[in-house]
């Protein structure tokens, strides 16, 4: 095996180890008989937790009720991205609590 091969192999190697060990745990998981998800029991744990396409699908999800909600019928993209990321941030350090009081306190001091 030439060099080059066994440092790209080596690198690959240190990613995999390096990567979050957990499994990830799909959104299908929580769903009822009837496939559907009670969006406002899910915790933080469940969306740090779960694959990144899941976690955008459901950061997206949150947002157009919440703006709903609000009765704005607009997206902001880059700020939808960020509150997403600021969101999976705190549910990492609060595990425990729901998702929905995780937004509900990030959208308080949004405007601190």
């Amino acid at each position: 095996m030439k060099v080059g091969n066994q440092i790209g192999l080596a690198l690959v190697a240190c990613v995999l180890m390096l990567s979050d060990a957990k499994a990830q745990t799909p959104l299908s998981a929580y769903t009822d008989a009837n496939g559907f998800i009670d969006v406002q029991t899910l915790t933080c744990a469940q969306l740090a937790g779960t694959y990144q396409e899941d976690a955008d699908m459901l950061a997206a999800w949150y947002s157009g009720w919440y703006n709903g909600l609000a009765k704005k019928h607009y997206a902001h993209i880059t700020r939808a991205k960020s509150g997403e990321h600021q969101l999976i941030v705190y549910c990492k350090a609060h595990p425990n609590v729901k998702i929905i009081e995780a937004i509900d306190l990030l959208l308080k001091n949004e405007g601190k």
